[in-house]
């Protein structure tokens, strides 16, 4: 059964990775046994990533990537293939929200910043990475939305749209490439207690309403998120694909 879950060999590449979940998804999968390339937007910031992987008897490479910009993707593919010859795994984890408040008050402007690096970072990162899945008839994209893609989050709203529209790319994915036996399915988290998410979880009025809601009474952790995102990469999950994982406590009940 420990087979299931063992990424011995494999290659993945992982967005976002400089902090919380894709730094938790680099640690676990680096344990299991992939060769990890840490990716985000500062190289400094991946660097203390991939060293403590490797001082921890873990294979990886820091290559810096910035989601919104399309030549910095193909850099970080160049380089990946370069290092380690191929990619097994995609996870799209990279994000950004530079607004909260009603969508009349967002712009065009934010409108296509949050676009690009939620949704079309994910697009071409995983086009660049297809053809050296589908050489080896394998391969798994792994997609981190959110559950404000699945309803509406209150001053979320381009958030929520960019999100929704990762889970519909994901099913597109899936579709299109299952021939080739590359899956795809993508995670929505609920509240998980991260940089990205401490104005929520630090507010106590916020926090207050959603131990109402949640039948599972607490915030959730970066390493629960990483173990689902295990699942998804490994031969456990072979037949699962263009799914949708909630990882939220039951808050979408």
């Amino acid at each position: 059964m420990a087979n299931l879950f063992d990424l011995t060999g494999k290659v993945a590449v992982i967005t976002g990775a400089s902090k919380g979940i894709g730094e938790a998804i680099a640690e676990v999968f680096a344990i299991a046994g992939a060769s990890v390339v840490v990716s985000s937007r500062k190289q400094e910031a991946v660097d203390r990533v991939a060293d403590s992987i490797i001082n921890n008897g873990g294979r990886a490479k820091a290559i810096a990537c910035h989601m919104g910009d399309a030549s910095d993707i193909t850099r970080l593919v160049d380089e990946t293939i370069a290092a380690y010859g191929t990619i097994d795994i995609v996870v799209n984890n990279a994000a950004i929200n530079p607004v909260y408040g009603p969508v009349i008050e967002s712009d065009g402007h934010a409108f296509d910043k949050i676009m690009n690096v939620n949704v079309k970072g994910p697009f071409e990162l995983a086009k660049k990475a297809y053809p050296f899945m589908k050489k080896k008839k394998s391969g798994s994209v792994i997609n981190i939305s959110s559950i404000g893609g699945l309803r509406p989050e209150q001053g979320l709203g381009l958030y929520s749209v960019s999100k929704a529209a990762l889970i519909s790319l994901t099913k597109v994915l899936a579709k299109e490439w299952g021939e080739d036996n590359i899956r795809a399915n993508v995670i929505c988290p609920g509240l998980i207690k991260t940089k990205f998410s401490e104005a929520l979880w630090n507010n106590d009025k916020i926090m207050h309403t959603m131990m109402k809601i949640l039948p599972i009474k607490r915030v959730g952790t970066t390493e629960e998120i990483a173990a689902l995102a295990l699942y998804l990469a490994a031969d456990a999950s072979a037949y699962s694909t263009g799914s949708v994982f909630t990882a939220d406590g039951g808050f979408t009940i």
